[in-house]
């Protein structure tokens, strides 16, 4: 599933091509993703000016000048295409497709229809069920050492699962978890109440950098995840631990003597660390 960069770069290439455009043309080509589509999303869309975006979590918020926000989440294999309208245009799985006053054509192709698109009014976006309960941007002012501490604050949940709980801290997930961890050389089995104070001050910058590092990377190119433009993200090669199960550690003095990179499983997922550095 695309992460909090690879959302942001899609927003930020959605935002490139739609920001001050009027949609001219909108078309739903199905009543349901991963839930119903707004039965008048067509006729909402059709004739609106896009005013601009804004990203939550892994949520992109379109807001439009009629007061509605489109929210679009990607899910497993959503990919919002963009390029020239062209006559005849015809991608599989292409379930909505807006075209634009300058000649521009943007589709949500999503094969496993495990996105969603929804409309809520501008003024109440927060409020909406899937957002309301979200805790602090990671890349926010709100995101400190004070707020994660009072988040984590008498949990015995390791830190890893409490880093991917929306609640303590919205859109991380699974990779940049892993390599924030790494980076501030924190085990992702050490209970999330001993965080506090030094491990805190390490993890609350390194979370910051590695997303912001990868953004700047355009994301990391999953299986189904590209950029609007068809360009493949480029952060997957700046992994320290992500996916090197048996791999030297690069911050080992011994390299492969210290064992390596290790893979466990934590809460049905892969968690990548290396045992000797982080602790």
């Amino acid at each position: 599933m695309p992460e909090l960069p690879e959302v942001e770069t899609v927003m930020r290439g959605l935002a490139a091509r739609l920001e001050g455009r009027v949609i001219t043309r909108a078309l739903v080509n199905r009543p349901d993703l991963r839930w119903p589509l707004p039965p008048t999303l067509a006729a909402r869309l059709t004739g609106a000016r896009v005013l601009g975006f804004r990203r939550r979590a892994k949520y992109i918020l379109m807001r439009l000048d009629g007061g509605d926000s489109v929210m679009i989440h990607l899910g497993m294999s959503g990919r919002m295409l963009i390029g020239p309208n062209r006559p005849n245009q015809d991608t599989a799985h292409e379930h909505i497709v807006l075209e634009t006053d300058e000649g521009w054509r943007v589709g949500f192709v999503d094969p496993r229809r495990f996105g969603s698109v929804d409309l809520v009014p501008t003024a109440e976006e927060d409020a909406h069920r899937l957002l309301a309960d979200l805790g602090p941007e990671p890349l926010g002012e709100d995101f400190t050492v004070a707020s994660l501490t009072a988040a984590l604050d008498g949990k015995r949940t390791p830190i890893k699962s409490a880093l991917l709980d929306q609640r303590n801290v919205a859109g991380l997930g699974n990779i940049y978890v892993c390599e924030a961890l790494y980076r501030a050389k924190i085990s992702p089995l050490r209970s999330s109440h001993t965080i506090a104070g030094a491990r805190a001050r390490r993890l609350v910058p390194e979370i910051k950098a590695t997303l912001a590092e990868a953004i700047a990377a355009g994301g990391s190119s999953l299986r189904d995840y590209v950029q609007p433009d068809g360009e493949l993200g480029y952060f997957q090669h700046a992994w320290k631990v992500y996916g090197r199960e048996n791999e030297p550690c690069p911050s080992c003095p011994g390299g492969a003597a210290c064992g390596g990179i290790r893979r466990i499983t934590q809460a049905g997922r892969s968690t990548f660390h290396c045992p000797s550095v982080q602790r």
